[in-house]
């Protein structure tokens, strides 16, 4: 007796082809995904929802905190009554109260230093990284990527590294120094007062070259090559075209980026605390070292926070510098 075929199958074909003829088609499925998201997104109610839940991130994230801060900022806050929230209001006592400290002044003078040599020396090694990378030449993208590779990291990590480079008894910089001859003996690059505040800013202007030479690179992808060319083709130079046509063209990308430089740095904490804790006897100590010792260590929390806040009204005037920088950039 001949065998007699499975009910619902068809012996002529393989049972591999009936299972994948049978199988939903993913392009439909993908389209009608597609039509349901497309008419999530055209209804009404959508984009109040999106909007409120933005808000509503940003009020207690980032609003909650500031006011507290504010107000704190009027209090006065210590350890025993950070719990049972009885602060008495002091007004002005805690501003005046920095003002007094004589560690102020030398808190203000670290930290605009470090600021002003963060800025200046950011802004023009991006300009040059900008400008090497603008040429072609063999390994510029794996390079760029290499120094790109160091943004990438965190601050913790980029103080370690070079905490570790600037040992005094077996770091490598001091090993290279004195390999080539360069120096006679030790360098104390960490517990140097005359030299800390110098090697924190070396690690931050190593940390933020990368970010300015990007923007600066697109802000010179957006200078028009037929304008470049046709002062070549009149007789000016390099040099005459740099200053004449594309540092002009670039001063709007330039001032925006005075500005976020300038805000990164003043926020510049952690890399500090890794390398140096503000020390040695407060060479590197800067505004958000000291107000975090004050919050943290002393638990004078009133203080710190007047520290915070004064630097938020200079980071927001400096925002408001980088606001008309992008509107002038926008109008050019």
């Amino acid at each position: 007796m001949g065998r007699v075929p499975a009910v619902g199958l068809n012996p002529t074909r393989p049972p591999s082809v009936q299972s994948i003829s049978r199988a939903p088609a993913p392009a439909l499925d993908r389209a009608s995904l597609r039509r349901r998201i497309d008419r999530a997104l055209d209804s009404r109610w959508i984009w109040p929802v999106l909007v409120g839940a933005t808000v509503a991130f940003l009020a207690l994230f980032i609003g909650y905190p500031v006011v507290y801060n504010l107000v704190m900022s009027f209090q006065e806050v210590n350890v025993g009554n950070l719990r049972s929230m009885d602060r008495p209001f002091v007004g002005l006592a805690n501003y005046a109260k920095l003002l007094d400290d004589p560690l102020f002044w030398v808190v203000a003078r670290n930290t605009a230093n470090f600021v002003i040599g963060n800025v200046v020396l950011q802004c023009l090694g991006g300009l040059g990284l900008a400008l090497y990378f603008a040429q072609r030449f063999p390994g510029a993208g794996w390079l760029r990527g290499v120094i790109l590779a160091g943004w990438m990291l965190p601050p913790l990590v980029i103080g370690a590294v070079w905490k570790w480079m600037l040992i005094s008894d077996n770091g490598i910089v001091n090993f290279m120094l004195q390999s080539l001859g360069l120096v006679a003996g030790k360098i104390y690059w960490l517990s140097d007062p005359e030299m800390a505040l110098v090697s924190v800013m070396a690690a931050n202007i190593w940390f933020g070259l990368p970010f300015n030479m990007i923007l600066i690179a697109a802000g010179l992808a957006g200078i028009p090559q037929d304008i470049l060319e046709a002062a070549a083709l009149d007789g000016a130079g390099p040099v005459r075209r740099f200053f004449s046509i594309t540092l002009p063209l670039l001063a709007p990308t330039l001032y925006a980026l005075v500005a976020l430089t300038t805000v990164y740095t003043m926020r510049a904490f952690d890399l500090i605390w890794t390398m140096t804790h503000g020390g040695p006897v407060d060479a590197s100590n800067i505004f958000p070292v000291w107000s975090y010792r004050l919050s943290f260590e002393v638990f004078d929390f009133g203080t710190g926070a007047a520290i915070s806040t004064a630097m938020l009204a200079i980071v927001f005037l400096v925002a408001l510098v980088f606001v008309r920088s992008v509107r002038a950039e926008t109008r050019f």
